[in-house]
């Protein structure tokens, strides 16, 4: 899995003049899904998720986590995290998973995230949407499964 993490002070995704999912402070995670990836891979990037020290603290310094400033997670699923862009000018997604796998996953992430006790929202899987968001930092991180210790 893929997740690239944006710091937001609010964010919100849309489809089609609704609002599908909308947070404060906390994390937007666009999550890719990879053909590799399992349930176990979901729960170990859940749990790095939330452990980042990436918010700051009264001294201005980044060492709170998610859970320590109770933190929201807006997760929107984004097969374009595993585009391959090595050939041509059209970037190909043979690295990602297909929807029937990818999408259980999205979901799983997400369940992993609410029980270690977080308000998730969600996008729509597969759906055309608008994500906004205010960056604070701005603050983005870059998460890649395959750097992750393994269960």
């Amino acid at each position: 899995m893929r997740a690239l993490l944006q710091r937001v002070s609010e964010a919100s995704v849309v489809e089609a003049g609704v609002t599908l999912g909308q947070i404060g402070r906390g994390w937007l995670v666009l999550l890719g899904v990879g053909r590799e990836d399992t349930e176990a891979v979901a729960q170990v990037l859940a749990e790095k998720v939330v452990g980042l020290r990436c918010f700051e603290d009264a001294d201005g310094k980044t060492n709170l986590s998610a859970e320590q400033i109770g933190a929201q997670l807006l997760v929107v699923s984004q097969f374009t995290l595993y585009a391959d862009t090595s050939r041509g000018r059209r970037p190909g997604f043979t690295y990602a998973a297909p929807p029937e796998q990818a999408s259980p996953l999205v979901d799983a992430f997400a369940e992993h995230l609410r029980a270690l006790g977080f308000v998730v929202q969600t996008g729509r899987f597969g759906a055309d949407m608008q994500v906004h968001l205010v960056n604070d930092g701005p603050f983005t991180l870059w998460l890649d499964s395959a750097d992750l210790k393994r269960v």
